[in-house]
């Protein structure tokens, strides 16, 4: 559902540090069924750049709260695991997974056929659609409104995917800018450097609340994607274990709830 496209992702924040330090913490807290230990701690990635699915709440001292967050923990604690959130850039979300530093991810992340060739996914928890972001009063209405335009698409993401595939597949004659952050992305639009952006909607409808020059215009020509869903290390046990008690959230209306207290009535499907 985000963003996400299935690149094979390169970089981790504070990859340095992280790679020297990564083997201790794993052993020490960060562990889940796949160990031989009987350490409960399991390390979520995520890039908390998202609202509402991830985000820091500075109010709270650099919390990282959001959908998938509340996710994570309600079947954490279903399955007796504590769940800690930790804020990687999204193009490291994968090697993260790879190398040991995080336990799964959540962070919106869409489970492509690329991704997929790389780690394993639970079924799929959420489904939205993609938005072109854009200053009012711009003409930029459809994607065949971007041509010569310079468009802003988060790295790595499935709205990199799309607004690439229109330059390669569909000729349109586009600048496409990838930045990590979301934000970034945002104030390039406000001051003018981008044209427009392609963003998950029920992201967009943030910004668009908080920036009153912005406007949003849902994409209709066949841009919903596949959905959110978990990513395991290859062959993980944690991908069973939490695929049955999502199944059970979704039955019993769990998930529904976590869907209407971040997103909305609109956002209940």
């Amino acid at each position: 559902m985000k963003r996400r496209f299935g690149l094979v992702f390169t970089s981790v924040i504070l990859a340095g540090v992280l790679t020297a330090c990564g083997t201790s913490d794993k052993d020490e807290s960060s562990t889940g069924s796949d160990s031989d230990t009987n350490d409960k701690v399991l390390i979520m990635g995520t890039s908390a750049d998202y609202p509402p699915f991830e985000f820091v709440e500075t109010a709270t001292g650099e919390e990282i709260k959001g959908f998938d967050v509340d996710l994570a923990k309600a079947i954490g604690k279903k399955l007796g695991y504590e769940v800690k959130p930790k804020d990687i850039d999204f193009n490291g979300l994968i090697p993260a997974l790879e190398n040991g530093q995080a336990d799964l991810v959540l962070a919106g992340m869409t489970p492509t056929p690329e991704r997929l060739k790389t780690v394993d996914f639970s079924d799929t928890y959420y489904t939205s659609r993609n938005m072109l972001i854009t200053k009012k009063g711009s003409d930029i209405k459809t994607t065949a409104d971007l041509e010569g335009k310079t468009v802003g698409v988060q790295l790595a993401s499935i709205q990199e995917g799309l607004v690439t595939d229109l330059v390669k597949e569909e000729k349109v004659d586009i600048k496409v800018e990838k930045l990590n952050r979301i934000p970034e992305i945002v104030q390039q639009i406000i001051s003018g450097r981008y044209d427009a952006a392609v963003i998950e909607d029920t992201v967009s409808k943030g910004y668009l609340a908080d920036n009153k020059e912005l406007d949003g215009t849902l994409i209709e020509d066949g841009s919903e994607d596949a959905g959110s869903a978990i990513a395991f290390k290859k062959d993980s046990k944690l991908k069973d274990e939490f695929n049955e008690q999502l199944k059970e959230m979704k039955e019993n209306g769990e998930v529904e709830e976590l869907v209407l207290k971040w997103f909305g009535d609109g956002a209940a499907k």
